[in-house]
């Protein structure tokens, strides 16, 4: 029996993965029969023939920002005549337009802006929840929480994610994680802070009842092994979160992608849809503690989308009603409910919209697009 073949039957076995069996799964050519476990596994945790969604928007509410990331084609420097703080009533404007649409999520990210106070963050959330109770505010990545952290006059990280959370944020998006290893981010985010620095702002989240996701970005010239510490190090964190009894269920899902390089300051050939299949298919094989793996038809394309259904994801994602950031990388893969519905389809599911929290609100029925309502659980 060769390595990767032992390496699977363990994982269907349920047993765990170590750090080499991850890096050797990644150093593996072996794409279909990893993406074949994977598939098992997923169903497994999700036996029902239904892929779900989110209905959400992004809203980049700032592009300064003074990290000065080198794969990023979306921020603008502090003092730059391109730089823009989006006014609160263009905020409330997206928001009650997404929520006329049967939107549920607002994904609220930009940079780290030194200009904009800890007040700024606490007032808009506020100012939201009162004008749309109902909206899921999914917003901020660690690496913003930690500039709010250094411009809130002395709060620990732990007070200023109890402010936000008590001001109106519901839970984190996992953005900001790339390779969770040190050499590769002093490489290309120097000023952005360390592995640990993340994956603090997610620990606290989850000690004070917050739920969260993770993400990767591979294709930045990391290692093997790199990706597969990453691996680790999320399903280390949450198998702490679980042991702990924490109101938190920890990270609800698991999203990578591919480093997109064009017009940013890396110039590295794109990564593969065969190499971002595969590091799907390994991470839902070592993440054996998070239920949901999403999807990245943003960077990916529909049409790599549907393929990644089988390869271990459950969920489609959102519907990015907006999104910038991605879109600066010259990737604008733009995707309406129509076409989600059709993509899920043409893979032999069912679509359902979801909520953030991952249950259910509509499943679609098979010949048109009428939606049975679910009863929302507490």
């Amino acid at each position: 029996m060769s390595q990767v073949d032992r390496i699977l039957e363990q994982a269907l076995l349920g047993e765990r993965l170590s750090v080499e069996d991850t890096t050797a799964l990644f150093e593996s050519d072996q794409i279909e029969k990893i993406g074949h476990v994977a598939n098992q596994l997923m169903l497994r945790r999700h036996p029902e023939p239904i892929t779900t969604f989110v209905v959400g928007r992004n809203i980049n509410y700032t592009n300064v920002c003074d990290v000065y990331c080198r794969f990023c084609a979306f921020y603008r420097p502090p003092g730059s005549a391109e730089g823009y703080v989006l006014p609160d009533e263009t905020i409330f404007t997206k928001i009650r337009e997404t929520m006329d649409v049967g939107g549920t999520e607002i994904l609220m990210q930009g940079g780290t802006n030194p200009n904009l106070p800890f007040s700024y963050y606490t007032d808009l959330l506020r100012a939201i929840k009162q004008r749309f109770p109902d909206i899921t505010m999914h917003s901020f990545s660690p690496a913003e929480i930690h500039k709010m952290k250094d411009v809130s006059d002395g709060l620990t990280l732990e007070q200023v994610v109890r402010a936000l959370h008590e001001a109106g944020l519901d839970s984190l998006p996992g953005g900001g994680a790339e390779i969770l290893d040190d050499r590769t981010r002093r490489k290309i985010s120097k000023l952005k802070g360390s592995w640990t620095d993340w994956m603090d702002v997610m620990k606290t989240a989850h000690r004070i009842g917050m739920n969260t996701t993770a993400t990767m970005v591979i294709g930045f010239g990391e290692s093997m092994e790199e990706r597969a510490l990453h691996l680790h190090r999320v399903r280390d964190a949450q198998d702490e979160c679980l042991a702990n009894g924490y109101a938190s269920k920890g990270f609800l899902a698991f999203i990578p992608w591919t480093f997109q390089p064009d017009n940013t300051n890396m110039k590295r050939e794109k990564a593969t849809p065969e190499e971002y299949l595969k590091t799907l298919a390994i991470s839902r094989i070592t993440l054996d503690n998070i239920d949901n793996f999403q999807s990245s038809w943003v960077t990916m394309g529909p049409e790599v989308g549907k393929l990644s259904l089988s390869y271990g994801c459950n969920d489609f994602g959102s519907t990015m009603i907006e999104e910038n950031v991605v879109s600066a990388a010259g990737t604008t893969h733009k995707v309406n409910i129509g076409v989600i519905l059709q993509l899920i389809r043409e893979c032999g599911k069912i679509p359902a919209q979801r909520n953030t929290r991952y249950e259910l609100l509509k499943v679609y029925n098979e010949t048109d697009d009428v939606a049975q309502d679910f009863v929302m659980q507490n």
